[in-house]
């Protein structure tokens, strides 16, 4: 018996809404916790739990995004409660970066819990690789070096600044860099990136992950216009992880535009 064309394409627009309301739930709950409307974030957590318990095909995924936002309410709670000590502003900075790592613990209890493999693009990129662009092949060294040199762009207003000013932010420019760009690297583009691209598809997981990476940034009082233009940075990474087969590339690009941004006024 041929299958019935139109019940498939039932099926597929039914996997296509469900997805689109799965990613809708995520990204309310990121806007939710980062404006601190813990109430109102416990919404979207409410349905991914009903979901968890109604579906099999995408169960991980769901599991995921609701352990996800577990991690950023207790990531948001302690933010909270950093910002009542008694530290220099660059210290709440570097300690709201590191208690990412309850975003990214919550992510790997999903895992755990959905008996899947941690994997975050571990090994090392193959240098002489070629890569499939749009129209043509590169090796990949190259490409990654373009992508370093474009990054590096963002140095260009550091050589203007006093020398004396340089010194005094020299060691939390590093010390910001390396935390926040490893940390949100190995959750985005490491533990989600691979996790929905193993259960869901390439499309979606590059989406997701972009998108989020973006929203996230409200919870540091950056503007939601502005969030939605990291996005984009989101995406390159995104694509030099998926080039590179390797998380370390992109974790350097990250500390490069991180340092520049410190050292541009764009942190304090």
């Amino acid at each position: 018996m041929k299958p019935i064309k139109g019940g498939i394409s039932i099926n597929r627009s039914r996997t296509n809404m469900f997805l689109l309301f799965l990613a809708t739930l995520f990204f309310a709950g990121i806007i939710l916790y980062s404006y601190r409307l813990f109430v109102w974030g416990l919404l979207p957590l409410i349905f991914l739990f009903i979901l968890y318990n109604s579906t099999n095909k995408y169960r991980s995924s769901v599991s995921l995004f609701m352990f996800f936002l577990l991690g950023t309410l207790v990531y948001q709670l302690g933010s909270s409660y950093i910002n009542e000590w008694n530290i220099s502003i660059e210290m709440k900075i570097i300690v709201n970066r590191s208690l990412l790592l309850f975003i990214m613990i919550g992510t790997v209890i999903s895992l755990m819990l959905s008996k899947q493999k941690i994997f975050f693009f571990a090994l090392l990129p193959d240098w002489q690789r070629r890569i499939k662009m749009p129209f043509h092949t590169i090796k990949l060294s190259y490409f990654l070096l373009i992508g370093l040199m474009v990054s590096s762009t963002i140095l260009i207003p550091f050589y203007s600044q006093e020398i004396s000013e340089l010194k005094t932010i020299l060691l939390f420019g590093i010390v910001f860099a390396i935390i926040n760009a490893t940390l949100e690297e190995v959750i985005w583009r490491g533990i989600m990136l691979s996790s929905l691209k193993r259960n869901v598809s390439t499309f979606y997981a590059v989406v997701i992950t972009s998108i989020g990476f973006g929203l996230l940034h409200i919870s540091i009082g950056i503007p939601v216009i502005i969030s939605l233009l990291f996005s984009f940075g989101g995406l390159f990474y995104a694509i030099v992880v998926l080039k590179a087969k390797s998380i370390y590339p992109s974790i350097v690009f990250h500390i490069v535009i991180n340092f520049g941004m410190v050292f541009n006024g764009w942190i304090i």
